[in-house]
């Protein structure tokens, strides 16, 4: 339900246009909630894709999302790494196979506007959520509920507030909840390919001086690319004629794929970081990018706010059903308590392995190279890293294990 003009009262607001917003209203309506969605309309023009795990694949099953964009998208079977930083220690190429673990994929890799597509056409059409196309001027956080005003002037009260407006939330801000912030000296260089040879549903990351080159597939002989740069080597690259890119990339590539043409226009991102200090307020819940920020490797980004929604909504569930109040701060504690290490254990996992590509330091690059041999020489390391890669603590649980 999308309404131009609406002033009411609301179980939950979720504030957000992004990916993370519109599941997480719909997770929310599903879950029985009277829920308003507070977002403008998706860019349809975003050229970049998104790798999903499976964790993240049946909640997007669950809501009625991947049958949608399930024909247009491909399946990753195995992951391989390439040391291609030409220093005096390098690590072992190592390939993670989902066959070992008896599945028959990692994953899917989708086009970020087939989901945006999806998930707004999802959104218009679903019973107890009401679309607001607007954003929010500002929030009052009140004892028994928050009022939001939006800056076409209209007003809602809601009991709880989902807040995923991203890294410069004013929800969070309006919490008085804290950040740290970080930068690297790294821009993301990100388009799509067509290429002469199959991908076989092969992603493959090379490790270079200036942080990963990642191909990952898509339908047909197409892969998007994150090619991670300094900022004046990304800005080199971008400035080659089509012609010259396509060469580049190829070398960089080691031609493991044939010859290259592009598919889309090659857009650049800064890399940065973010971390709330907390994930919570009064009536108030941050999730995806609101709570955290890392650079785009090892396909964790969108994945982990996946996991975000997955655990709010396992939280409010209980008290929802119970007839108790959902928002209250000791079931919004309960939310906090179960993501924090997970958030922090992936975000510190990205920072420490995107810095050691940075450095020179010997003994980082031998603790780096040592890694990776033993993930390629161990069987149990290996399995343990492609459980936890996908779900956080299963590798723990030797779940699947030959």
């Amino acid at each position: 339900m999308n309404k131009s003009e609406i002033t009411g009262s609301f179980d939950v607001a979720v504030v957000g246009g992004g990916p993370s917003g519109r599941i997480a209203a719909l997770a929310l309506a599903k879950l029985g909630l009277s829920t308003v969605l507070v977002a403008p309309t998706s860019p349809q023009s975003d050229g970049r894709t998104t790798a999903l795990w499976q964790q993240s694949i049946e909640l997007l099953r669950d809501l009625g999302i991947w049958d949608r964009i399930e024909a247009s998208a491909t399946s990753l079977r195995k992951m391989r790494m390439i040391d291609d930083t030409g220093r005096l220690i390098r690590a072992p190429e190592v390939v993670f196979d989902s066959a070992e673990l008896g599945l028959e994929e990692f994953g899917f890799n989708i086009l970020n506007s087939e989901l945006n597509v999806a998930l707004q056409e999802l959104c218009d059409e679903l019973p107890g959520l009401t679309v607001v196309e607007d954003t929010v001027a500002s929030a009052e956080l009140l004892e028994q509920e928050t009022e939001l005003r939006t800056q076409g002037d209209q007003k809602l009260s809601v009991r709880l507030v989902v807040a995923a407006d991203g890294r410069n939330s004013l929800l969070r801000e309006t919490a008085g909840i804290p950040v740290r912030r970080w930068s690297y000296p790294q821009n993301a260089v990100v388009l799509n390919l067509e290429h002469s040879l199959p991908h076989q549903h092969v992603s493959t990351e090379f490790h270079t001086p200036t942080g990963p080159f990642t191909l990952v597939p898509l339908p047909g002989r197409q892969s998007s690319l994150v090619c991670v740069e300094t900022a004046e080597g990304a800005d080199a690259l971008i400035a080659l004629s089509d012609d010259k890119l396509e060469r580049e990339l190829e070398r960089r590539a080691h031609s493991i794929l044939g010859r290259f043409k592009l598919a889309t226009r090659p857009q650049c991102f800064p890399l940065s970081g973010l971390a709330a200090e907390r994930l919570i307020g009064h009536r108030l819940a941050l999730i995806g990018e609101t709570a955290h920020v890392f650079p785009p490797i090892g396909a964790q980004g969108l994945n982990l706010s996946l996991r975000d929604i997955i655990d709010l909504t396992t939280t409010l569930g209980g008290p929802m059903r119970r007839g108790l109040d959902f928002g209250e701060d000791a079931v919004l504690k309960a939310y906090e308590n179960k993501r924090l290490r997970d958030i922090r254990s992936r975000t510190n996992a990205v920072d420490v392995l995107n810095r050691s590509l940075l450095t020179g330091f010997l003994p980082v690059q031998i603790a780096r190279s040592l890694s990776m041999y033993l993930a390629g020489k161990l069987g149990p390391v290996r399995r343990f890293l492609m459980h936890e890669g996908m779900t956080p603590g299963s590798g723990f649980r030797l779940k699947n294990r030959p």
